[in-house]
C-alpha cells in the first residue's frame, strides 16, 4: 500500500503530511463501487512529521499508519502526488 518516496517538504511544528489511502472500489460482498459513490479514505501513512510545539513531542514518526477525521486536512499536490497537511491533533489513531 505505501510506497516510501522522500517529499521535500518539511511541515512546520505540530503538523504532519499524510499520504491518503487509495478509496475502496467494491463492498467485502463484491459489489462494484462507481466513481460517483466512493467515500473519501480515513486512513493514510506519514510522510513527513514537523518538530512539534515546544513543551509536546511528536508522537507519529514517517511511515506510520493513521486513521484521521472525515474532513481532517488540507489536500495539496507535490509533483504529481497528491497529499494531506494535518495538524497531529486531527489524527485519531495509529494502527
Amino acid at each position: 500500500m505505501a510506497k516510501a518516496t522522500k517529499t521535500n517538504i518539511t511541515p512546520l511544528h505540530d503538523r504532519v503530511i499524510v499520504r491518503a489511502a487509495e478509496a475502496e472500489t467494491k463492498t467485502a460482498g463484491g459489489i462494484i463501487i462507481p466513481d460517483t459513490a466512493k467515500e473519501k479514505p480515513q486512513r493514510g501513512v506519514v510522510v513527513a512529521v514537523g518538530t512539534g510545539k515546544k513543551d509536546e513531542p511528536m508522537t507519529v514518526k514517517p511511515g506510520d499508519t493513521v486513521l484521521y477525521g472525515k474532513y481532517a486536512g488540507t489536500e495539496i499536490t507535490v509533483g504529481t502526488e497528491e497529499l494531506l497537511i494535518m495538524r497531529e491533533s486531527d489524527i485519531l489513531a495509529v494502527i
